[in-house]
């Protein structure tokens, strides 16, 4: 069953996907039913899971669930993935790669490889005030605190 995502308690749990690129809008509006509809179906043992997402700054989806209700078992986390690689590679972009790294340049949203990311932190074209998105966040409730975050405060932080 779909929630709104802003409903589901803070401890549930979360997965944050991020992309390669941004969408655009039109993708935007063909990818939100798919994720409708795909939490419509998400099961475990043939219990609805109560589900919800968010997409933010068009580059990041993020699953919520409400592990109270039921809890995602290794198939319902397999179909999840399985949806994922579908949008990957409908829309050709990568959102399981968690090598990279998303970080924000003034008000944009940049997105580096690892090793990129490592030598921009060596040149110090980014410090440890660049704000980062920890996508390896597991609740809602340290999504909410700790996914964007200054360098200092994420696991980013032991790259200074």
């Amino acid at each position: 069953m779909v929630v709104d995502f802003k409903e589901l308690p803070s401890s549930s749990r979360v997965w944050v996907f991020q992309t390669n690129r941004g969408f655009g809008e039109d993708e935007l509006n063909e990818i939100k039913p798919k994720i409708n509809d795909f939490l419509e179906r998400w099961t475990v043992h043939g219990q609805s899971l109560q589900a919800g997402y968010e997409i933010r700054y068009n580059r990041f989806i993020v699953l919520g669930l409400d592990e109270s209700q039921a809890s995602a078992s290794g198939c319902s986390i397999d179909a999840s993935v399985h949806f994922i690689q579908s949008l990957e590679k409908e829309y050709n972009v990568d959102l399981l790669d968690k090598m990279n790294v998303s970080f924000k340049n003034g008000e944009f949203v940049a997105y580096k490889q690892l090793i990129d990311f490592k030598k921009m932190v060596k040149q110090k074209a980014v410090s440890p005030t660049t704000i980062v998105f920890n996508n390896l966040v597991n609740t809602k409730s340290e999504y909410e605190e700790f996914w964007e975050v200054p360098m200092t405060e994420s696991w980013h932080s032991r790259l200074l």
